[in-house]
Formats: C-alpha cells, structure tokens, sequence
C-alpha cells in the first residue's frame, strides 16, 4: 500500500509545485487571509472533501471518513504569510509588494493538499477519520491556533501531526526525533523612556539609547549565564528604533525580538528574568537620573 501511495504522491507532484508556486505568488498577511482560503476550500472540495470555513475566524478544517471504525488523526498546517519583501528574480516571485512566504507556509499548504488527495482517494482503506487544518495566522499574535481549537477543530482528536519545511534536509526525507522538535516562541516589545537633549549637553539628559543597549546586552546575558547549557533558549532582538537626528541625543528608544524555548520551566523562568533584568537595569545609578 504504501508503494502505491508513494507512486502516486510522485504523479501529482508537479501539482503540488503548482500549487505551492500559486500561493508563494500570492501572499497574504495573518488576519488578513482572504483568498487564500478559498482557494484551499475550492481544491478540498475538489477531492470531495467534507469541508467547514471561517474556523476561528479564517481557518479551513477537512475531514476524509475512513471505510474501517478507528481513532481520529489531524494533519495541520499553516498559510499566511511574513512582512518581507521577496528580492529573489524567479517566475513565481510573490507580486503583492512588501509580503512574501518566507518561512514555508505555502510549501507547508500544497504538501497537505497533495496528502488530503491522496487520503481521499484511499479512503476505503483507511481506519478512522482524517481531520485536515488549515490553520490561518501562526505567525502574528494571538495566533489563529487558539481561535479554531475553541471552535471545536480537535474535538474528537486523538493525536495530531504537523511539519515544518527545512532547506537543510534532502528532498523527499522526512526527519523526526523523541522530544520536543519546535522552540515556543514569545515575542516582547520594550519602550525606553529618557530624556532628550542637545548632543553638546549630555549631562541634562537620559539617553535612551545608552540604556536600550544596556539592557540588551544585559538580556544576552539571561541565557549564556543563566540557563543550563544541556537547556535550550534564545533571545533574538530583531528590531531597534530610536532617534531623529544626529545631533540630539533620543528621549525614547524602542526594540522588538523573540525568545525561544524548548521545555515549559526554562520558558516561565525567561519571562520572569526578563522583566527583572530590565527594571535593575534601567535604575543603575549610571543610566537614571
């Protein structure tokens, strides 16, 4: 069985290239998913599928009944896309300005479609229920996984399997190990109020980006200090704004970033640690006044 199946997968894979290359083409934000959708629905369908829309708010469920009595099993899978822009020169080069599939949700979408039709087609052979989730905005907070599990999409599951696309393994190989496999990622968001001046009279000022810097370097420390090195974590400050001019010291300065974890301590500690860090560090004697 699984050598047909493995042929037939094979037949239909410049469709899912097809696919892919039409969602990578067409790009839509989270929370913004209108037309991609659709078009997952419109192709779920196609393989007569049962198919419901609009799961907690845009997320598409399928669900292929087997011939034979058995437990309940969810594919999952994500579609929105990333704030980038797409510099790459190829014929499926995104065209909508400013967004572009970057971390493989449109890989991660056909690769799905390709399983629910061959799932389809199998149906008869197979024991229990296949749920098919189309999940819409992973990438922003809250997130779309929350909104579609309170509106019943693993009701009835018994076990549920996702995949994340990676460059770094061969086509056509599947990787998998015990434990945990993808990092929890929280995003922060820090403002640092001071007090601007002129450039030429640091000394009646609260430079923001001093203690911005202080602070991010005092947060780097969280982890090569204070995190067991068998443990996992990253902290990633992807984003640093502050300042108008070149001769005026900035009153407010303001970073973005990520902190990624693998195991539920290590992630509640990060959190509790952050927030110290920044308070002793933004009252040291040196930075406040």
């Amino acid at each position: 069985m699984i050598e047909t199946w493995h042929k037939e997968l094979e037949s239909i894979y410049n469709q899912m290239v097809s696919w892919r290359r039409d969602f990578h083409q067409y790009p839509e934000l989270s929370f913004q998913e209108i037309e991609t959708p659709k078009k997952i629905a419109e192709i779920l369908k196609s393989f007569h599928i049962d198919v419901t829309t609009d799961v907690g708010g845009r997320g598409v469920i399928g669900v292929i009944e087997g011939g034979i009595p058995g437990k309940t099993i969810a594919l999952r899978a994500d579609f929105d896309a990333l704030p980038i822009q797409d510099e790459k020169q190829v014929s499926y080069k995104s065209k909508v300005p400013g967004v572009m599939h970057a971390c493989g949700h449109d890989g991660h979408t056909a690769t799905l479609l390709g399983v629910a039709k061959i799932l389809s087609d199998h149906r008869d052979q197979l024991s229990g229920k296949i749920v098919l989730i189309h999940q819409h905005a992973e990438e922003k907070e809250p997130g779309g996984a929350i909104a579609m599990i309170e509106d019943g999409c693993l009701e009835g599951v018994d076990v549920v399997f996702g995949t994340h696309l990676s460059s770094q393994m061969p086509l056509g190989m599947v990787g998998a190990k015990a434990g945990a496999m993808m990092a929890a990622a929280d995003t922060f968001e820090v403002k640092i109020q001071g007090r601007g001046g002129h450039g030429g009279m640091p000394h009646h000022t609260v430079d923001a980006i001093i203690v911005a810097t202080q602070v991010i370097n005092q947060l780097q420390l969280l982890v090569s200090r204070k995190i067991d090195p068998l443990q996992s974590a990253v902290l990633t400050v992807g984003t640093f704004h502050a300042g108008q001019a070149d001769n005026i010291i900035a009153d407010t300065a303001a970073f973005t970033g990520t902190i990624r974890t693998l195991d539920p301590e290590v992630r509640g500690y990060m959190e509790k640690e952050f927030k110290r860090v920044i308070e002793r560090t933004i009252f040291f004697p040196l930075l406040f006044k």
